[in-house]
């Protein structure tokens, strides 16, 4: 398949262009014949140099601006086909743009428009092509697609609040860090060739800094080296089944930190499993979707544990309880929503309170962490400018 752009005139004498995808110039033609245009022009478009791990790509804000014009233009009564054309045409990300027209392409060939979505699940996940399927069956395409891009919204806000609590510390840890690099490597060599010049005895804080301050002129590409492998050993880790399990047990006990992770990971499960039974999912499919994008393994194990009590006709809330990975309050709730048959709801005014509690829980980590952070920063450069004016001290008590 490649891109074309093509220019050609409507029965009434308009002239129209605009960019398909198709296998050669032939189909191109071939399709818009269907569509009453008579074509002038057909090219290849031109491939784009791209640099590796640099292009852009599909954002969550792509696809919910998506979303939403779709859902306007499929409730405005537009035909599916012709608003893909448009949406097409329009979109400014390319790659959703070429991703859109393939998908019109495959619709137009009989595929249904969840069939279509499933073949990009790089820019459609399984939650998107099941929650259109499911519209798609019911006839109410444009609620569900509605739905979703909410859902999504909300997804972002969440990712959000998580990346803004981690943000700030990061950051300053590694200002921390340069800074006592540049005065271990490039400023306490001066201060020692001075010390040196004046000869006698320095005291025990001050050498303590300038050995450590030597240590690090003398192996710093084997400290940087060693940084960098550990990290890269870390990542071939966590990729590894066993690696990531036991990270994420970990990342569950942190203090402070494991709790909002484990908030976050409750308002998320939740929010996506309320979203999919009430668009008309199974609920069996939807634990698995939720298990699958949980992104903790601890998580996915108690859902899909949930998942097989449903199928041998047990309830959701025994497994998750038994876990002990959820709070006892959402169990009660989730327990309460099966009794009632109204677990939808209920999982929706689980999600919303989770998110508040998300909230509080980055509001409480960002004020706990950002006077430690200026207690680590006072200490560590405190030191070293201490230790490298002791001796300039004793040095004005003799000379007075």
């Amino acid at each position: 398949m490649a891109a074309f752009t093509w220019v050609g005139r409507t029965r009434q004498g308009t002239v129209q262009k605009g960019e398909l995808t198709a296998k050669n110039k032939d189909e191109v033609i071939s399709l818009l014949r269907r569509d009453n245009i008579l074509v002038t022009s057909v090219r290849k478009k031109p491939t784009e140099m791209t640099i590796p791990g640099l292009g852009r790509k599909v954002t969550d804000k792509d696809i919910v601006i998506f979303t939403r014009q779709f859902a306007t233009m499929i409730d405005a009564g537009l035909p599916l086909v012709q608003c893909l054309e448009i949406l097409s045409n329009q979109t400014e990300n390319p790659i959703l743009a070429k991703t859109i027209s393939e998908v019109r392409t495959d619709v137009e060939g009989g595929s249904t428009y969840a069939d279509s979505l499933a073949k990009h699940p790089k820019v459609f996940d399984e939650l998107y092509v099941s929650m259109v399927a499911a519209g798609e069956a019911g006839g109410i395409l444009d609620t569900i697609l509605n739905r979703l891009a909410k859902h999504i919204e909300k997804a972002m806000k969440l990712k959000k609040q998580i990346k803004s609590a981690m943000v700030y510390p990061l950051t300053i840890l590694s200002v921390a860090l340069i800074v006592v690099v540049i005065l271990l490597v490039f400023v306490i060599p001066i201060f020692a060739k001075m010390f040196t010049d004046f000869g006698g005895s320095l005291p025990g804080l001050t050498q303590m800094v300038i050995d450590f301050s030597y240590f690090m002129q003398k192996n710093f590409f084997y400290i940087t080296g060693g940084l960098f492998a550990l990290s890269f050993g870390f990542k071939k880790y966590y990729r590894t089944p066993g690696g990531k399990k036991t990270m994420d047990k970990l990342s569950l006990k942190l203090p402070v930190i494991g709790e909002l992770i484990r908030k976050a990971s409750v308002a998320k499960f939740t929010r996506t499993l309320g979203t999919l039974i009430s668009s008309g999912v199974p609920i069996l499919e939807g634990l698995g979707i939720v298990a699958k994008t949980s992104g903790n393994t601890v998580i996915e194990h108690a859902l899909l544990g949930a998942r097989q009590s449903i199928s041998e006709g047990k309830t959701i809330s025994d497994p998750l309880e038994r876990s002990k990975v959820f709070p006892p309050m959402v169990v009660q709730m989730i327990a309460v929503g099966e009794t009632t048959g109204a677990l939808d709801g209920m999982l929706s005014k689980i999600a919303d309170f989770y998110d508040d509690e998300v909230d509080a829980a980055v509001a409480a980590l960002t004020s706990m962490l950002e006077p430690m952070m200026m207690v680590f920063l006072g200490i560590t450069i405190g030191t070293i400018v201490i230790a490298m004016y002791l001796p300039i001290f004793e040095m004005a008590a003799i000379v007075g």
